[in-house]
């Protein structure tokens, strides 16, 4: 990765850098959108009643909180709560998952060839692997959506307080978290090598023109959140709530079921596909340009050996 003769295989410098800088902008324009779809998903009540004209009234206090009776710039600010949570979080997570699965891919292409010979596979399980192992930054994650959702429950706390005394209570929910990763993880990587490999007839976004690149990016992001709301919204509920409630996943699926019906696992997608779907697929889209630009940089520059044909 550094000066010297050409690397046998692929730098990881591209990936990191590539993945990082998509994190940064993607925290910068939409943590307000994801607050947004936090708060849609963690509220329990009908917002939109038939004959009611309070409708509105009921939207604004669940989107802005104690903010609904300030000025536009007071609602807007009032959208970045936990963006401290935030931003190392998404940084963390987009250059783990965007860097990581490109590199896994390769190693379980290169070393179990036997096993992997279907590109479009490889990529899906490559991300479903990668998907499972980013439950390690669920406390970031946590900490994240309570300032989004709840933020009484860490009103006079620092960072090493809560990690002290909370410890493994960060953690809670991680069985659900994995279970809803894993399947988003695989149809984003999966339905995104799809795209390149069956439609555009190209390899992967190194080969790929920056139309082709988002394209693909939309058509993963989209399969992604598809796949895996049901199982956010449990995510999200679990990790909401204050830290001395002991309901489970599976409690509050039964409470979710009998107060809300069966419709509630799919709260918040509307949101997501209009608000966070073109998020996932802005960064999603910025890591595979930019990675692909900084390895023809590295290339040039040969700090990586140029891809084989």
């Amino acid at each position: 990765m550094g000066g010297g003769g050409p690397k046998k295989g692929r730098a990881a410098g591209p990936y990191v850098v590539g993945s990082a800088t998509s994190g940064v902008l993607e925290i910068l324009i939409f943590h307000p959108v994801d607050t947004v779809a936090k708060r849609l998903m963690s509220n329990t009540e009908a917002i939109f009643q038939s004959g009611s004209k309070d409708n509105m009234s009921r939207l604004n206090k669940v989107l802005f909180k104690d903010a609904v009776n300030r000025g536009f710039f007071g609602k807007w600010l009032s959208l970045f709560p936990g963006v401290s949570f935030g931003a190392v979080y998404k940084v963390l997570q987009r250059t783990y998952k965007f860097g990581s699965q490109p590199i896994l891919r390769d190693y379980m292409s290169r070393n179990y060839s036997q096993y992997f010979k279907n590109k479009d596979m490889t990529n899906a399980l490559a991300g479903a692997a990668v998907g499972i192992g980013e439950v390690v930054l669920l406390p970031l994650d946590v900490l994240k959506i309570k300032s989004q959702t709840n933020p009484e429950v860490l009103k006079g706390r620092g960072v090493v307080d809560l990690v002290v005394k909370e410890n493994f209570k960060l953690y809670r929910g991680i069985g659900w978290t994995m279970a809803r990763n894993c399947p988003g993880s695989f149809a984003l990587f999966g339905c995104n090598s799809l795209v390149y490999t069956r439609i555009f007839g190209v390899s992967g976004p190194r080969e790929a023109k920056g139309y082709q690149i988002f394209f693909g990016s939309m058509a993963g992001g989209t399969a992604s959140i598809l796949v895996s709301s049901p199982l956010d919204v449990i995510k999200t509920r679990i990790q909401n709530k204050p830290f001395d409630d002991a309901r489970g996943g599976v409690r509050i699926i039964t409470d979710l079921m009998k107060n809300e019906g069966p419709h509630a696992l799919f709260k918040g997608l509307t949101p997501k596909l209009s608000l966070i779907g073109p998020k996932l697929v802005f960064s999603f889209t910025v890591a595979q340009w930019l990675i692909k630009e900084l390895q023809n940089v590295w290339v040039a520059r040969g700090w990586e050996a140029p891809p084989s044909q």
